[in-house]
Protein backbone atom coordinates (compact mmCIF):
# COMPACT_ATOMS: atom_id res chain seq x y z
CA UNK A 1 0.00 0.00 0.00
CA UNK A 2 1.47 3.32 -1.18
CA UNK A 3 0.48 6.42 0.84
CA UNK A 4 0.21 9.97 -1.10
CA UNK A 5 0.65 12.92 0.70
CA UNK A 6 -0.14 16.68 -0.51
CA UNK A 7 -0.69 19.95 1.22
CA UNK A 8 -4.85 20.81 0.46
CA UNK A 9 -4.82 24.32 2.22
CA UNK A 10 -2.07 26.74 4.37
CA UNK A 11 -1.21 23.88 6.61
CA UNK A 12 -3.90 21.09 6.52
CA UNK A 13 -2.33 18.22 4.74
CA UNK A 14 -4.23 15.29 3.57
CA UNK A 15 -2.30 11.71 3.59
CA UNK A 16 -4.32 9.23 0.89
CA UNK A 17 -3.74 5.39 1.14
CA UNK A 18 -5.90 4.40 -2.01
CA UNK A 19 -6.65 0.17 -1.37
CA UNK A 20 -9.68 -2.21 -2.25
CA UNK A 21 -8.21 -4.22 0.97
CA UNK A 22 -11.01 -2.91 3.05
CA UNK A 23 -14.86 -2.96 3.30
CA UNK A 24 -15.13 0.23 4.93
CA UNK A 25 -13.20 3.49 4.49
CA UNK A 26 -11.87 5.69 6.86
CA UNK A 27 -11.18 9.53 7.29
CA UNK A 28 -10.17 11.04 9.83
CA UNK A 29 -8.91 15.27 10.85
CA UNK A 30 -6.91 16.28 13.54
CA UNK A 31 -6.07 19.39 14.96
CA UNK A 32 -2.42 19.72 16.25
CA UNK A 33 -1.70 21.68 19.60
CA UNK A 34 0.75 22.06 21.87
CA UNK A 35 -0.32 20.16 25.36
CA UNK A 36 -0.10 22.73 28.06
CA UNK A 37 -2.14 22.41 31.45
CA UNK A 38 -3.32 25.50 31.12
CA UNK A 39 -5.30 24.45 26.99
CA UNK A 40 -5.54 20.61 27.95
CA UNK A 41 -9.06 20.60 29.36
CA UNK A 42 -10.38 23.22 26.12
CA UNK A 43 -9.19 20.88 24.09
CA UNK A 44 -10.30 17.83 25.38
CA UNK A 45 -14.06 19.44 25.61
CA UNK A 46 -13.86 20.89 22.25
CA UNK A 47 -14.76 17.78 19.93
CA UNK A 48 -16.65 16.29 22.60
CA UNK A 49 -18.93 19.51 22.50
CA UNK A 50 -18.56 19.70 18.76
CA UNK A 51 -20.18 16.25 18.36
CA UNK A 52 -23.68 17.49 19.85
CA UNK A 53 -24.92 19.03 16.93
CA UNK A 54 -24.60 21.67 13.87
CA UNK A 55 -26.28 24.38 12.01
CA UNK A 56 -28.02 21.92 9.97
CA UNK A 57 -28.18 19.31 12.16
CA UNK A 58 -28.73 20.97 15.66
CA UNK A 59 -28.66 17.74 18.21
CA UNK A 60 -26.96 14.09 18.55
CA UNK A 61 -30.30 12.59 17.52
CA UNK A 62 -30.45 14.31 14.07
CA UNK A 63 -26.73 13.49 13.55
CA UNK A 64 -26.92 9.88 14.14
CA UNK A 65 -30.34 9.98 12.03
CA UNK A 66 -27.55 11.68 9.24
CA UNK A 67 -24.91 8.88 9.90
CA UNK A 68 -27.94 6.17 9.55
CA UNK A 69 -29.02 7.90 5.92
CA UNK A 70 -24.95 7.37 4.78
CA UNK A 71 -25.76 2.82 5.81
CA UNK A 72 -24.67 3.30 9.54
CA UNK A 73 -21.47 5.82 9.25
CA UNK A 74 -19.86 6.82 12.44
CA UNK A 75 -18.28 10.09 13.07
CA UNK A 76 -16.71 9.75 17.07
CA UNK A 77 -15.13 12.64 18.94
CA UNK A 78 -11.23 12.05 19.06
CA UNK A 79 -8.03 13.49 21.55
CA UNK A 80 -4.92 11.34 21.67
CA UNK A 81 -1.41 12.67 23.20
CA UNK A 82 1.62 12.39 20.86
CA UNK A 83 4.46 13.09 22.94
CA UNK A 84 3.86 16.34 23.64
CA UNK A 85 1.44 17.29 20.79
CA UNK A 86 -2.55 16.77 21.27
CA UNK A 87 -4.08 15.62 18.37
CA UNK A 88 -7.84 16.37 18.52
CA UNK A 89 -10.44 15.97 15.85
CA UNK A 90 -12.69 13.38 14.45
CA UNK A 91 -12.61 9.66 13.14
CA UNK A 92 -15.35 8.32 10.39
CA UNK A 93 -15.87 5.09 9.46
CA UNK A 94 -18.02 4.33 6.51
CA UNK A 95 -19.08 1.55 3.96
CA UNK A 96 -17.01 1.63 0.75
CA UNK A 97 -18.49 2.10 -2.34
CA UNK A 98 -18.33 -0.95 -3.88
CA UNK A 99 -20.43 -2.39 -1.16
CA UNK A 100 -23.28 0.10 -0.23
CA UNK A 101 -26.68 -1.26 -1.64
CA UNK A 102 -27.56 1.07 -4.81
CA UNK A 103 -23.84 1.74 -5.50
CA UNK A 104 -23.91 4.94 -3.78
CA UNK A 105 -20.88 6.99 -3.13
CA UNK A 106 -20.37 7.79 0.58
CA UNK A 107 -17.16 9.67 0.62
CA UNK A 108 -18.19 13.40 -0.23
CA UNK A 109 -21.14 13.12 2.21
CA UNK A 110 -19.40 12.26 4.62
CA UNK A 111 -16.93 14.40 4.28
CA UNK A 112 -19.31 17.21 4.03
CA UNK A 113 -20.65 15.75 7.52
CA UNK A 114 -17.64 16.03 9.40
CA UNK A 115 -16.32 19.60 7.41
CA UNK A 116 -20.14 20.88 9.15
CA UNK A 117 -19.09 19.61 12.69
CA UNK A 118 -15.98 20.97 12.96
CA UNK A 119 -16.61 24.32 11.22
CA UNK A 120 -20.38 24.72 11.95
CA UNK A 121 -21.41 23.93 15.27
CA UNK A 122 -24.71 24.81 16.46
CA UNK A 123 -24.60 28.17 18.26
CA UNK A 124 -26.87 30.98 19.76
CA UNK A 125 -25.17 34.34 19.58
CA UNK A 126 -22.58 33.24 17.89
CA UNK A 127 -21.23 30.96 20.92
CA UNK A 128 -21.04 27.69 21.91
CA UNK A 129 -24.12 26.18 23.19
CA UNK A 130 -24.18 26.38 27.09
CA UNK A 131 -26.20 23.67 27.61
CA UNK A 132 -24.04 21.73 25.04
CA UNK A 133 -20.68 22.66 27.39
CA UNK A 134 -22.15 22.17 30.56
CA UNK A 135 -23.41 18.74 29.53
CA UNK A 136 -19.68 17.81 28.26
CA UNK A 137 -17.86 18.97 31.23
CA UNK A 138 -20.10 16.68 33.41
CA UNK A 139 -19.15 13.94 31.23
CA UNK A 140 -15.49 14.91 31.32
CA UNK A 141 -15.37 14.93 34.70
CA UNK A 142 -17.16 11.36 34.91
CA UNK A 143 -14.43 10.36 32.82
CA UNK A 144 -11.29 12.32 35.25
CA UNK A 145 -12.64 10.79 38.66
CA UNK A 146 -13.12 7.25 36.46
CA UNK A 147 -9.50 6.90 35.91
CA UNK A 148 -9.10 5.78 39.82
CA UNK A 149 -11.41 2.78 39.07
CA UNK A 150 -8.80 1.03 36.41
CA UNK A 151 -5.68 0.29 39.46
CA UNK A 152 -3.02 -0.25 36.50
CA UNK A 153 -3.41 2.86 34.31
CA UNK A 154 -4.30 4.94 37.31
CA UNK A 155 -0.77 3.72 38.48
CA UNK A 156 0.94 4.89 34.95
CA UNK A 157 -0.80 8.10 35.24
CA UNK A 158 0.06 8.34 38.93
CA UNK A 159 3.61 7.64 37.31
CA UNK A 160 4.07 10.03 35.10
CA UNK A 161 2.74 12.81 36.40
CA UNK A 162 5.48 13.06 38.90
CA UNK A 163 7.97 11.26 36.58
CA UNK A 164 7.24 14.26 34.52
CA UNK A 165 5.85 17.08 37.04
CA UNK A 166 7.74 19.29 35.57
CA UNK A 167 7.22 18.37 31.34
CA UNK A 168 4.39 19.02 29.84
CA UNK A 169 4.24 14.59 28.84
CA UNK A 170 3.06 14.68 32.70
CA UNK A 171 -0.45 15.84 31.58
CA UNK A 172 -3.11 14.00 31.13
CA UNK A 173 -5.11 13.89 27.95
CA UNK A 174 -8.20 14.67 29.75
CA UNK A 175 -7.16 17.38 32.10
CA UNK A 176 -7.64 17.78 35.45
CA UNK A 177 -11.18 18.13 37.17
CA UNK A 178 -10.85 21.40 38.38
CA UNK A 179 -9.74 22.50 35.47
CA UNK A 180 -12.90 21.12 33.74
CA UNK A 181 -14.92 22.84 36.70
CA UNK A 182 -13.52 26.43 35.64
CA UNK A 183 -14.36 26.26 32.03
CA UNK A 184 -16.98 28.41 30.84
CA UNK A 185 -18.65 28.32 27.21
CA UNK A 186 -17.43 31.70 26.37
CA UNK A 187 -13.91 31.31 27.09
CA UNK A 188 -14.06 27.73 24.79
CA UNK A 189 -16.09 29.30 21.58
CA UNK A 190 -12.93 31.72 21.96
CA UNK A 191 -10.03 28.62 22.34
CA UNK A 192 -12.17 26.88 19.29
CA UNK A 193 -11.70 29.92 17.07
CA UNK A 194 -8.33 29.68 17.86
CA UNK A 195 -7.53 26.12 17.05
CA UNK A 196 -9.72 26.28 13.52
CA UNK A 197 -7.03 29.20 12.68
CA UNK A 198 -3.54 28.22 14.51
CA UNK A 199 -3.24 24.73 14.39
CA UNK A 200 -1.85 22.29 11.57
CA UNK A 201 -4.39 20.03 10.56
CA UNK A 202 -3.92 16.33 9.70
CA UNK A 203 -6.05 14.43 7.37
CA UNK A 204 -5.93 11.02 6.62
CA UNK A 205 -8.13 8.46 4.44
CA UNK A 206 -7.78 4.83 3.78
CA UNK A 207 -10.26 3.51 1.51
CA UNK A 208 -10.36 2.83 -2.23
CA UNK A 209 -10.87 6.46 -3.67
CA UNK A 210 -8.11 7.76 -5.69
CA UNK A 211 -6.03 10.62 -4.17
CA UNK A 212 -7.72 13.32 -6.48
CA UNK A 213 -11.41 12.47 -5.78
CA UNK A 214 -10.53 12.36 -2.21
CA UNK A 215 -8.41 16.01 -2.35
CA UNK A 216 -11.86 17.29 -4.24
CA UNK A 217 -14.65 16.19 -1.25
CA UNK A 218 -11.73 17.11 1.60
CA UNK A 219 -11.18 20.46 0.24
CA UNK A 220 -14.85 20.87 -0.68
CA UNK A 221 -15.94 20.65 2.94
CA UNK A 222 -13.08 22.75 4.50
CA UNK A 223 -14.05 26.06 2.26
CA UNK A 224 -14.96 28.23 5.19
CA UNK A 225 -11.60 27.01 7.48
CA UNK A 226 -10.52 30.29 8.69
CA UNK A 227 -7.07 30.29 8.76
CA UNK A 228 -4.60 32.91 10.60
CA UNK A 229 -0.96 32.32 11.84
CA UNK A 230 -0.27 28.74 11.37
CA UNK A 231 1.83 27.48 14.55
CA UNK A 232 4.19 25.26 13.57
CA UNK A 233 6.46 25.45 16.58
CA UNK A 234 4.35 22.51 18.27
CA UNK A 235 6.69 19.13 19.04
CA UNK A 236 8.17 17.25 22.12
CA UNK A 237 11.17 17.96 24.13
CA UNK A 238 13.12 14.39 24.60
CA UNK A 239 15.11 15.05 27.37
CA UNK A 240 17.88 12.48 27.06
CA UNK A 241 19.38 11.89 30.67
CA UNK A 242 16.79 10.95 34.36
CA UNK A 243 16.04 14.09 36.61
CA UNK A 244 18.52 12.77 39.09
CA UNK A 245 21.78 11.05 39.85
CA UNK A 246 19.65 8.41 41.89
CA UNK A 247 15.93 7.25 41.01
CA UNK A 248 13.38 9.28 42.80
CA UNK A 249 10.61 7.01 44.21
CA UNK A 250 6.58 7.86 44.41
CA UNK A 251 4.09 5.83 46.25
CA UNK A 252 0.31 6.14 47.37
CA UNK A 253 -1.94 4.03 49.71
CA UNK A 254 -5.21 2.59 48.82
CA UNK A 255 -7.75 -0.04 49.49
CA UNK A 256 -6.06 -2.75 46.66
CA UNK A 257 -5.87 -6.23 47.35
CA UNK A 258 -2.63 -5.84 44.70
CA UNK A 259 0.35 -3.61 44.57
CA UNK A 260 1.09 -1.56 40.79
CA UNK A 261 4.87 -1.65 40.54
CA UNK A 262 5.63 1.26 37.71
CA UNK A 263 9.30 2.26 36.25
CA UNK A 264 10.08 4.43 34.61
CA UNK A 265 12.95 5.12 32.16
CA UNK A 266 14.32 7.70 30.17
CA UNK A 267 15.51 6.06 26.94
CA UNK A 268 19.00 8.46 26.76
CA UNK A 269 21.63 9.28 24.40
CA UNK A 270 20.27 7.06 21.53
CA UNK A 271 17.28 9.42 21.27
CA UNK A 272 20.00 12.09 19.75
CA UNK A 273 19.62 10.36 16.72
CA UNK A 274 17.08 7.38 17.20
CA UNK A 275 16.70 4.06 15.49
CA UNK A 276 13.21 2.99 15.91
CA UNK A 277 13.57 -0.43 15.18
CA UNK A 278 15.77 -1.23 17.53
CA UNK A 279 13.81 0.26 20.04
CA UNK A 280 10.66 -1.41 19.14
CA UNK A 281 12.93 -4.72 19.01
CA UNK A 282 14.33 -3.95 22.05
CA UNK A 283 10.88 -3.29 23.89
CA UNK A 284 9.74 -7.14 22.50
CA UNK A 285 12.89 -8.60 24.08
CA UNK A 286 12.67 -7.10 27.01
CA UNK A 287 9.06 -7.15 27.60
CA UNK A 288 6.76 -6.04 25.12
CA UNK A 289 5.59 -10.37 23.96
CA UNK A 290 4.60 -13.02 25.87
CA UNK A 291 8.09 -14.67 25.10
CA UNK A 292 10.33 -11.57 26.75
CA UNK A 293 12.58 -11.72 29.52
CA UNK A 294 9.67 -9.83 31.99
CA UNK A 295 7.00 -11.79 31.31
CA UNK A 296 9.03 -15.85 31.04
CA UNK A 297 11.39 -14.83 33.95
CA UNK A 298 10.37 -12.34 36.76
CA UNK A 299 6.23 -13.46 36.17
CA UNK A 300 6.37 -17.35 34.84
CA UNK A 301 9.79 -19.10 36.31
CA UNK A 302 10.11 -16.43 39.41
CA UNK A 303 6.13 -15.92 39.97
CA UNK A 304 7.34 -12.16 41.68
CA UNK A 305 4.23 -10.46 39.74
CA UNK A 306 1.05 -11.11 38.16
CA UNK A 307 1.78 -9.62 34.96
CA UNK A 308 4.89 -7.70 33.90
CA UNK A 309 5.45 -5.92 30.68
CA UNK A 310 7.36 -3.12 28.97
CA UNK A 311 6.30 -0.12 26.57
CA UNK A 312 8.20 2.50 25.20
CA UNK A 313 7.07 5.75 23.52
CA UNK A 314 9.13 6.64 20.86
CA UNK A 315 7.67 10.14 20.64
CA UNK A 316 9.28 11.24 24.00
CA UNK A 317 11.77 8.80 24.54
CA UNK A 318 10.33 6.97 27.51
CA UNK A 319 9.86 3.31 28.48
CA UNK A 320 7.58 1.93 31.15
CA UNK A 321 7.41 -1.51 32.91
CA UNK A 322 4.38 -1.78 34.50
CA UNK A 323 3.92 -4.70 37.21
CA UNK A 324 1.17 -5.82 39.51
CA UNK A 325 2.30 -7.55 42.66
CA UNK A 326 2.12 -9.27 46.46
CA UNK A 327 2.91 -6.07 48.09
CA UNK A 328 6.06 -7.77 50.13
CA UNK A 329 7.71 -8.44 46.66
CA UNK A 330 8.47 -4.98 46.25
CA UNK A 331 12.29 -5.01 46.19
CA UNK A 332 12.15 -8.35 44.71
CA UNK A 333 10.08 -7.71 41.79
CA UNK A 334 12.24 -4.28 41.07
CA UNK A 335 15.40 -5.86 41.68
CA UNK A 336 14.53 -8.88 39.34
CA UNK A 337 12.91 -6.24 36.56
CA UNK A 338 16.14 -4.05 36.73
CA UNK A 339 18.42 -7.47 36.51
CA UNK A 340 16.77 -8.19 33.27
CA UNK A 341 17.57 -5.28 31.54
CA UNK A 342 21.10 -5.54 32.93
CA UNK A 343 21.49 -8.81 31.23
CA UNK A 344 20.18 -7.51 27.92
CA UNK A 345 23.29 -5.03 28.68
CA UNK A 346 25.42 -7.74 28.73
CA UNK A 347 24.34 -9.32 25.95
CA UNK A 348 23.35 -12.29 27.71
CA UNK A 349 20.45 -13.04 25.86
CA UNK A 350 19.85 -15.90 22.67
CA UNK A 351 19.53 -15.69 19.03
CA UNK A 352 16.32 -17.49 19.66
CA UNK A 353 14.94 -14.72 22.17
CA UNK A 354 16.49 -12.14 19.23
CA UNK A 355 14.91 -14.20 16.79
CA UNK A 356 11.13 -14.96 18.63
CA UNK A 357 11.18 -10.38 19.14
CA UNK A 358 11.44 -9.51 15.46
CA UNK A 359 9.01 -12.16 14.59
CA UNK A 360 6.67 -10.60 17.69
CA UNK A 361 7.34 -6.93 16.27
CA UNK A 362 7.35 -8.16 12.40
CA UNK A 363 4.08 -9.98 13.00
CA UNK A 364 2.45 -6.64 14.86
CA UNK A 365 3.41 -4.51 12.33
CA UNK A 366 2.04 -6.83 9.93
CA UNK A 367 -1.17 -6.74 11.22
CA UNK A 368 -1.56 -3.12 11.46
CA UNK A 369 -2.40 -3.11 7.54
CA UNK A 370 -5.94 -5.24 8.08
CA UNK A 371 -6.84 -2.37 10.48
CA UNK A 372 -7.84 0.85 9.06
CA UNK A 373 -7.85 2.67 12.70
CA UNK A 374 -4.51 1.28 13.02
CA UNK A 375 -3.05 2.39 10.14
CA UNK A 376 -4.39 6.12 10.94
CA UNK A 377 -2.70 5.73 14.09
CA UNK A 378 0.36 4.42 12.93
CA UNK A 379 0.51 6.93 9.92
CA UNK A 380 0.01 10.27 12.36
CA UNK A 381 2.38 9.16 14.42
CA UNK A 382 5.11 8.68 11.38
CA UNK A 383 4.22 12.50 10.43
CA UNK A 384 4.98 13.30 13.94
CA UNK A 385 8.25 12.09 13.95
CA UNK A 386 9.08 13.04 10.28
CA UNK A 387 9.06 9.39 8.94
CA UNK A 388 7.18 8.13 5.73
CA UNK A 389 7.43 4.47 5.64
CA UNK A 390 4.90 2.50 6.46
CA UNK A 391 4.59 -0.57 8.46
CA UNK A 392 5.83 -3.23 5.88
CA UNK A 393 8.75 -1.39 5.26
CA UNK A 394 8.93 -0.79 9.08
CA UNK A 395 9.22 -3.94 9.60
CA UNK A 396 11.74 -5.02 6.87
CA UNK A 397 14.30 -2.71 9.29
CA UNK A 398 13.28 -4.31 12.54
CA UNK A 399 13.92 -7.82 11.07
CA UNK A 400 17.40 -6.10 10.36
CA UNK A 401 18.24 -5.52 13.69
CA UNK A 402 21.02 -7.13 15.23
CA UNK A 403 22.75 -8.19 18.54
CA UNK A 404 24.68 -5.05 18.59
CA UNK A 405 21.65 -2.73 18.10
CA UNK A 406 20.07 -4.07 21.23
CA UNK A 407 22.28 -4.04 23.35
CA UNK A 408 23.41 -0.29 22.59
CA UNK A 409 19.53 0.25 23.53
CA UNK A 410 19.69 -1.44 26.42
CA UNK A 411 22.92 0.79 27.79
CA UNK A 412 21.78 3.59 26.84
CA UNK A 413 18.30 3.76 28.58
CA UNK A 414 18.35 5.14 32.23
CA UNK A 415 16.12 4.44 35.52
CA UNK A 416 14.48 7.99 35.87
CA UNK A 417 11.08 7.11 38.77
CA UNK A 418 9.82 4.19 40.36
CA UNK A 419 5.83 4.32 41.99
CA UNK A 420 4.66 1.95 43.83
CA UNK A 421 0.60 1.73 44.59
CA UNK A 422 0.06 0.32 48.09
CA UNK A 423 -2.28 -1.21 50.41
CA UNK A 424 -3.81 0.90 52.83
CA UNK A 425 -3.52 -2.19 56.08
CA UNK A 426 0.27 -2.29 55.26
CA UNK A 427 0.55 1.45 54.80
CA UNK A 428 -1.12 1.87 58.33
CA UNK A 429 1.06 -1.13 59.52
CA UNK A 430 4.37 0.70 58.61
CA UNK A 431 3.43 3.61 60.18
CA UNK A 432 2.11 2.15 63.20
CA UNK A 433 5.65 0.57 63.49
CA UNK A 434 7.56 3.95 63.09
Amino acid sequence: MEIKRKELLPGVWLSCLQTNKFKSDCLSLSLLTQLERDTVSYNALVPRVLSRGTVFHPDMDSISAACDELYGARIIPVVRKKGEVLALGFFAGFIADRFTPGGEKLLESVSSLLGEMLLSPATRGGLLMKDYVESEKEKLIDDIRARINDKRHYAIYRLLGQMCAYEDYGIDDMGEETDVESINYIDLTKHYRSLLQECPIEIFYCGSSPMRRVEAAVKNALMALPRGDINYEIGTDIRMNAVSETPRYFEDAMDVTQGKLELGFRLGEIMDDPDFAAIRVFNALYGGTATSRLFLNVREKLSLCYYAGSSCDRLKGIMLVSSGIEFDKFEEAKAEILAQLDAIRKGEFTDEELSFAKKAVCSDLIAMTDSPGALEDFYLTQTLTGLDYGPEEFSALCDMVDRRDIIAVAKSIELDSVYFLRGLEEWEKEDADE
